[in-house]
């Protein structure tokens, strides 16, 4: 069997509406437990992590992916619980060293006492498949992870997203899943997002949802152009697209004056030429999927400052809406839009008006059910007189890319973020920022290893220190030595200072990485 084919996948045994109704009955379970936890009385709890990617393209390969998995190792964190114990499965087992750096970062916890209620069981099967899909291929796996739950009605399972494969891990575990359930999957589309910001009365761009194919793509182009003759470009999005690899764009300047009778001829055109924010993107397979899966097209903002934040928010087991935090996020790409990381707080200028908005939807997913930490994207526009406009753009009902960065900064100093002034402040008072990224490439990077890391750390002074409540943190380690690429989280008491310090640690990897190249010649 080669390493990308799948072992048989048990069936669960019960119908679909029975597998439903039993998830519903453990999801119930949250509810005592949220209490148990909010009132902070030290119960002894089990944390199940299953940091599984199952996306729609799923192009992640053996380091790739076992480092996308440890990207959530900031949840050791919450190790500080004297009595919690944590199961954190991933693909391949964690190196023991990136282990040692996370434990050592814990604040006020005896390293060895946590690392005693810290279990990482792994299947050792690096293949481009969804981790969740790999547990339910090893009945006796999940049988071991479950004999690590010391009682099913005081332990959860964490996941990144969720889909009926995550929930059947949690059917096989016997215990609830904090986060969104699948049934609520279209929600997080790009064309049940935009229902859901017109229903709610959230300000989004024109366009059109649930396109099939090329005519629908033409036919709701010609309208957008009759109600908007100015609109010079287009995005489509296909509807499970992730961090804008699933987006296309139109340009449609110079084409023919709306109702000219060689509109559609020239549209059509436009729609056949289209680029793609993904490398490997080609016209046919494009439009194949979105006849699968479809999709929306939306008009590219335009204007004289243009920017991507994000706010995140999570809904919890007793119904209330938390606004977490709010980023600007830092876009790549062909047409800058591949998400490659972000700045935390978000300008003031608009982060407390996309809180609001956000709120509006948060409420509305509350009255629906939905679960866990989830995040709403924006364009804002900046007009003639510095007040911004913005449109809420995308729904995504899981973890992202803002996540880890922003509970590593909660975590580690223990502040709190003011939604409405859009401003993180530390105990003593100090306000806090970071600027953070999975994309640190450099070639020359592949000359280091983790252990190297650590030594340029230690020996620059960037590691994070818990005195200053600043420095460096980094994640993704694992992908060093294979692809030259991690990622950094720098924490400092401003955005300017966080900036200079995220650019200075590069700079310095950098420089390290050329000197680990250099040639030494041959010894005497």
């Amino acid at each position: 069997m080669s390493s990308d084919e799948s072992l048989p996948h048990p069936s669960l045994g019960v119908s679909e509406e029975e597998a439903q109704a039993r998830f519903e009955a453990l999801q119930a379970k949250l509810v005592p437990l949220w209490r148990s936890i909010a009132a902070l009385n030290q119960d002894p709890q089990t944390i199940v992590v299953v940091p599984s990617l199952t996306l729609d393209q799923l192009e992640e390969h053996g380091v790739e992916m076992q480092a996308y998995e440890e990207r959530y190792l900031f949840l050791l964190f919450l190790l500080r619980q004297p009595r919690a114990r944590m199961v954190y499965v991933t693909s391949q087992k964690i190196a023991p060293n990136i282990l040692d750096y996370y434990f050592h970062l814990l604040p006020g916890v005896i390293s060895s006492h946590a690392r005693k209620r810290f279990f990482n069981p792994a299947p050792q099967d690096g293949a481009a498949r969804a981790l969740s899909q790999k547990l339910l291929e090893r009945p006796r796996l999940l049988e071991e992870i479950r004999g690590l739950i010391l009682d099913p009605d005081r332990a959860h399972m964490v996941p990144y997203n969720t889909t009926t494969l995550e929930r059947d891990v949690a059917l096989r575990l016997g215990i609830p899943m904090y986060a969104a359930d699948p049934k609520f999957f279209p929600l997080g589309t790009k064309s049940g997002c935009r229902k859901l910001f017109a229903e709610e009365g959230v300000p989004h761009p024109l366009g059109h949802e649930d396109l099939r194919g090329e005519d629908d793509l033409v036919d709701a182009l010609v309208k957008m152009r009759a109600e908007r003759p100015a609109m010079q470009r287009a995005i489509v999005k296909t509807n499970e697209g992730v961090s804008g690899g699933g987006n296309a764009h139109v340009d449609l300047a110079g084409t023919p004056a709306p109702g000219d009778p060689a509109e559609r001829d020239a549209v059509v055109d436009r729609v056949r030429s289209m680029t793609f924010e993904h490398h490997l993107g080609r016209y046919v397979t494009y439009i194949a999927q979105l006849e699968e899966r479809g999709g929306v097209v939306e008009e590219r903002s335009i204007g004289l400052e243009v920017r991507s934040p994000s706010v995140q928010l999570r809904n919890t087991p007793l119904g209330e809406v938390e606004l977490l935090s709010t980023h600007d996020q830092l876009l790549g790409g062909p047409e800058g839009q591949t998400y490659l990381g972000a700045k935390f707080p978000a300008d003031p200028g608009y982060a407390a008006a996309i809180t609001r908005e956000a709120a509006k939807i948060g409420k509305r997913l509350a009255r629906e059910g939905v679960l866990g930490r989830y995040a709403m994207d924006f364009v804002t526009v900046r007009k003639a007189d510095g007040s911004w406009d913005a449109y809420a753009i995308e729904l995504n009902l899981r973890k992202g890319g803002t996540t880890h960065p922003f509970l590593t900064l909660q975590f580690l100093t223990d502040g709190r973020y003011d939604a409405e002034a859009g401003v993180f402040t530390a105990p003593s008072g100090a306000p806090k920022a970071f600027v953070a990224s999975d994309h640190v490439a450099n070639p020359l990077y592949k000359a280091l290893t983790p252990d190297d890391l650590f030594d340029v750390v230690a020996r620059h002074g960037l590691h994070f220190d818990q005195s200053r409540q600043t420095g460096v943190v980094f994640h993704m380690m694992t992908m060093l030595p294979d692809k030259g690429t991690t990622g950094l989280t720098a924490v400092a008491n401003s955005a300017e200072a966080a900036q200079a310090l995220f650019e200075k640690t590069v700079a310095i990897l950098d420089r390290e990485a050329e000197e680990a190249v250099r040639d030494r010649g041959l010894p005497e």
